[in-house]
């Protein structure tokens, strides 16, 4: 009987490389490619234009980002004693560290934006090993909760880019960009239908692929983008200045870190249960430090502050494939393009109702897959049910109307104006109120 595809695993050092296999893992790590490139170039060309960086600036902000995005991924691929978490995730730009990063630059300047970056690195570093120990704080009713709200609060996002990108726009919600974004997931729900092994697996790379070329056939793709990139960029140690320190730049940025530490917990345990992987509080001590020494480095290179990518946990889920080993080509095809910004431009000028399409399909499985934890929850227990309803509703409303907090300071602002953070901090809270055996989670 043939090998299903979801059990790809790295070949053993003492048997012959099946070179077919390999293939698929290559295909498959770009398929996470795709998955986040657009998510992770969308964070250096905000910043980059609200800085009003040059086009030399602005070609290298892009491709050293990629890079760092492939170092990253590498820190929390491979375990070590010290760090990496050992799943199969890939890494990106914290989003919501644009608005906190665009007010540093814009009123100190860039060099105090990096120095914020470093000493968020450093903070997460150094109480990765406390962080950690707060496993217990998320049995599934919290993580669950929280998994969903990671999905479902970004499928308006799939949404706003399968329009048009810009709702604002009068050309917003215009039919092709419609046809096209709506094409994309017939596409993907088709293979997924029809397809079986290795091409039901990559499934939303087919849907990408085709529908680009569709798109393009009908002129919404521009090679622009790949005609100015230049051909190389190497990485280069502070290319924008010596980074520099100041208190509020640093803890608005370590408030922005808590955030993204709390995001990574949840796509932690997403892939965790994914995978069937338990996770110790060792593991999630690694990835926490990987995460913070990516940071440094994003400083260090005048870059930004990376986490886990949710939209992957959607890949990582429709393709069935559990290994590393497709992750691995992907971190490598990044560090390639970030040192190629030509060919990285290539990536760019996929339609944005394309990915939008992609998107709902990944970010729909995201939140079901924290439907699936839920299940595991006895919901019998109404304390179970008001925590789950009370945190989700408060993670919904708060993703609608982030200015509910406008009037507060701007610390405030950055942890409650985050529907994934106040989901958890409600879950967290109300667990502990309801349930006052919660340490029988652990």
């Amino acid at each position: 009987m043939k090998e299903p595809v979801s059990s790809i695993q790295a070949p053993s050092r003492h048997t012959k490389i099946d070179f077919t296999r390999q293939w698929q893992n290559f295909v498959l790590g770009f398929q996470h490619l795709l998955a986040m490139y657009s998510g992770d170039v969308l964070v250096p060309l905000l910043i980059g234009h609200y800085l009003h960086f040059s086009t030399l600036q602005m070609t290298y902000l892009v491709s050293i980002d990629i890079f760092m995005c492939g170092v990253a991924t590498l820190l929390q691929l491979k375990r070590t004693p010290l760090t990496g978490i050992g799943l199969p995730v890939v890494l990106g730009c914290a989003v919501q560290a644009v608005t906190p990063l665009e007010t540093i630059g814009g009123k100190l300047g860039i060099t105090y934006m990096y120095g914020a970056v470093i000493a968020a690195g450093i903070f997460v570093f150094l109480i990765a090993g406390f962080f950690a120990r707060l496993k217990k704080f998320f049995p599934p009713v919290v993580t669950g909760s929280l998994i969903t709200i990671i999905g479902f609060t970004l499928v308006p996002v799939g949404f706003q880019d399968l329009g048009g990108g810009t709702p604002t726009a009068a050309s917003f919600g215009d039919p092709a960009n419609l046809i096209i974004g709506f094409l994309t997931i017939a596409i993907i729900l088709l293979f997924n239908a029809f397809a079986r092994g290795f091409m039901k697996s990559i499934a939303i790379l087919l849907g990408l692929l085709i529908s680009s070329f569709i798109a393009g056939a009908l002129g919404f793709v521009s090679l622009k983008p790949v005609s100015e990139a230049a051909w190389f960029h190497a990485p280069q140690l502070f290319f924008f200045g010596v980074p520099r320190f100041d208190m509020s730049a640093m803890i608005t940025m370590i408030l922005v870190s808590l955030t993204t530490m709390i995001e990574s917990t949840g796509v932690f345990f997403a892939l965790s249960d994914i995978t069937g992987r338990q996770l110790t509080t060792n593991d999630l001590e690694r990835g926490y430090r990987a995460e913070g020494i990516a940071a440094i480095l994003g400083g260090l290179f005048n870059t930004f502050p990376y986490s886990t990518f949710s939209e992957n946990v959607g890949v990582l889920k429709m393709s069935g494939v559990k290994s590393r080993q497709p992750v691995y080509y992907a971190a490598f095809l990044l560090l390639l393009l970030g040192l190629l910004p030509k060919v990285g431009a290539l990536a760019t000028v996929i339609p944005e109702p394309v990915l939008g399409g992609a998107m709902i399909v990944m970010f729909g499985m995201v939140g079901v897959q924290g439907v699936q934890i839920l299940h595991k929850v006895d919901f019998s227990n109404n304390a179970n049910l008001l925590t789950a309803s009370v945190s989700i509703g408060l993670g919904l409303g708060i993703t609608m109307y982030p200015q509910l907090f406008q009037h507060m300071p701007t610390e405030f602002q950055i942890i409650l104006g985050n529907g994934i953070v106040v989901t958890s901090l409600s879950a967290v809270l109300l667990n502990l109120l309801f349930n006052h055996r919660w340490a029988n989670h652990d």
